[in-house]
Formats: structure tokens, sequence, C-alpha cells
């Protein structure tokens, strides 16, 4: 019978393939929590809460850990935005302690992840950057700025791997704008100090 060998092999393809839909749910399922918890980390840096973004990344890389054995092959692909989401937030508060913002072996993520992470942490850097020029520390804003600047021209050549890294152009565009409207800001307050100090010299 030609169908003699058909049977067998589908079995176990419909068994494997049970498997990797089992997986594929179990981290669509369980890397939210890890979203959430970098969320949370990223709001308590813009609060100065240090200590509550590291515990909450902590928590969030000890899942990540956990849930990579489950994502060999092409399964990987399902933990790209949890560790975009811990790259993000890990960088900010790297540059929020004024550190080095770790290489993406020290994260231990794909390259793809760490990209994508960069580039949606100068969007928070924008707001750290707002935040310090609100208060008054218009040397502080001006640091994060150039931070902020130095981050988007290092990732500019990424657009080329578009196919590859995901959005990676589309995020470069919005991350062009988000630059230009900060530099603009700092130059607007720079002026605004200068004057404001020429005057009080009289």
């Amino acid at each position: 019978m030609t169908l003699k060998n058909t049977g067998p092999s589908l079995e176990k393809i419909a068994k494997t393939l049970a498997g990797v839909r089992d997986s594929r749910e179990f981290l669509l399922k369980n890397t939210r929590e890890v979203i959430v918890l970098c969320s949370q980390a990223i709001i308590a840096i813009h609060r100065g809460d240090v200590a509550a973004a590291q515990k909450n990344l902590g928590r969030a890389d000890m899942l990540l850990k956990r849930y990579r054995k489950k994502s060999a092959g092409h399964l990987a692909r399902y933990m790209i935005t949890p560790e975009q989401e811990f790259v993000e937030a890990s960088a900010l508060i790297s540059i929020y302690q004024k550190k080095q913002i770790p290489s993406h072996t020290r994260l231990a993520v794909m390259p793809e992840s760490y990209v994508l992470g960069l580039l949606d942490c100068i969007g928070e850097l924008k707001r750290m950057t707002f935040d310090r020029i609100r208060t008054g520390e218009i040397a502080e804003a001006a640091r994060i700025f150039g931070v902020m600047e130095g981050m988007y021209l290092q990732l500019q050549t990424f657009a080329l791997y578009d196919k590859v890294v995901k959005e990676a152009r589309r995020k470069l565009d919005v991350c062009r704008i988000l630059v230009d409207d900060v530099r603009a800001a700092i130059t607007e307050e720079s002026r605004r100090a200068e004057l404001i100090r020429a005057l009080d010299s009289r």
C-alpha cells in the first residue's frame, strides 16, 4: 500500500508539532510577566527608585533564563519582545546611574533584541531629559541628551538590516524625530539660561 509509511510519519510529526504549539503558548503567556516587570522597572527609574527598578529587573532576568530553555529553534523569536523590554530597562537604569550600558552578551539576549531595546530606550531618554529640563537640571539634561544622541548615531546603520531586524528602520525614523525634538528643547533652554544670566549681570 502506497500510504504505509505516511501514517507513522504523520503521527511523529503531529507529536512534534503539538510540543511546539504547547511551548509557543507557554512562552506567549508567561513572558508577559517579564514585560510587566520591565515596564515597572522603567516607571521606578523615572521616579528615582533605583532599588525597586533593580528588584524588578532581577526578577525579569531570572524568568528570562528559565524561559530560554523552552525557546529552542524557531521558538526563539517569541523571546524577542520580552528581551527587548529587558534591554530597554537595563540600558535606562545604567544611564540614570551614569554607568556603562551592558553589552548584549552581558545581558544574554539575542542581537535583534538588543538593537530593538536600545532603540526603544531612546524614547525613555527623551522623557528623562524633559523631566530634567522641567526641574532646572540643565547640565544633567545635556548629559542624558548626549547619551541619547550618541546611541542614535551608533544605531543608524541598522536601517540596512531592516529585513533582519524587523521594524528597525521605522524605529530609527521615530528616534531621529525624538533626538531633533530634544536638541531643540536643550538649545532653547540653554539660550534662555544665558539670557537670564546676562540680565542678572547688569
